[in-house]
């Protein structure tokens, strides 16, 4: 390397700025000689001339399209290197992170959406799976009123993965659990009965679909379904009174695992 005046050449900090190259990184390039500067001046600074700005350039281009320095090495000193065939390999493999992105992104799209909305489903999709009687206005007002809870967000990520096919079989499921209910309210199944448990674990298992349900949690949807006209309505006509029996047969399971049901909070 010779001996020569600040103006043949530029210095690690101007090619730094020039090329957009950290001024840590041209040093690392130096010492593993992937980009040594020719020139140095009499105090000893690198100085790097118009050649090396054209491998650089190139280190840049190449680093930017993923290639690692070793193989940047090979392809800018090899003769005998494939450069087409290496360029070739790292744009399948850009291709291939530009797909995965986009399914990525529209993942997140969704995600989004179903924090939004909750259900990713249209009107009429709602209708077909959860009965003409469903409002489709119902998971609009579910947000406002819990959209800031660990559940919601919970039960939007639950949705923004299920298509139709998935919330069929969760309405199935629901629908089921409702029979089963009623035929045992009619068969005088009673609460704290093995069957009555059992039945209570069903329905924490199917309102796992919305988010997972504590038993404590599960008191007080027994007392929401008992006190709220909407859903004692929906109950009551599976089977009159089944809203008061279910919430009894959810007392019992919770007194039978420690709990108190009369102090049970939403956790």
């Amino acid at each position: 390397m010779s001996d020569v005046t600040d103006t043949d050449g530029l210095t690690v900090g101007q090619v730094s700025a020039r090329l957009g190259v950290t001024v840590r990184a041209l040093h690392h390039w130096d010492e593993i000689g992937l980009a040594r500067p020719s020139l140095r001046t009499a105090a000893g600074y690198r100085l790097y001339t118009t050649g090396d700005l054209e491998r650089l350039h190139r280190i840049v281009v190449y680093r930017e399209i993923g290639l690692g320095l070793d193989r940047i090495g090979a392809v800018l000193d090899d003769s005998t290197a494939d450069v087409t065939g290496a360029l070739r390999a790292q744009r399948a493999q850009v291709t291939e992170r530009i797909e995965r992105l986009q399914q990525l992104g529209a993942g997140l799209d969704r995600m989004i959406e179903a924090h939004e909305r909750g259900l990713l489903l249209t009107a009429e999709q709602q209708a077909a799976i959860f009965g003409p009687q469903w409002n489709p206005d119902s998971p609009a007002e579910a947000r406002k009123q819990y959209g800031d809870t660990r559940q919601w967000q919970q039960y939007a990520e639950l949705s923004a993965a299920r298509g139709p096919e998935e919330w069929q079989a969760v309405a199935d499921a629901v629908a089921a659990l409702d029979r089963a209910l009623g035929d045992a309210m009619d068969a005088g199944v009673a609460p704290g009965s093995p069957q009555a448990d059992q039945l209570v674990e069903r329905h924490r298992e199917v309102f796992a679909s919305y988010f997972p349900l504590s038993r404590r949690m599960q008191v007080c949807l027994g007392r929401m379904y008992e006190a709220d006209p909407g859903f004692a309505a929906h109950y009551d006509g599976i089977r009159p009174g089944l809203a008061s029996w279910f919430r009894r047969i959810v007392d019992a399971s919770a007194r039978a695992h420690g709990i108190d049901p009369d102090t049970a909070t939403w956790q």
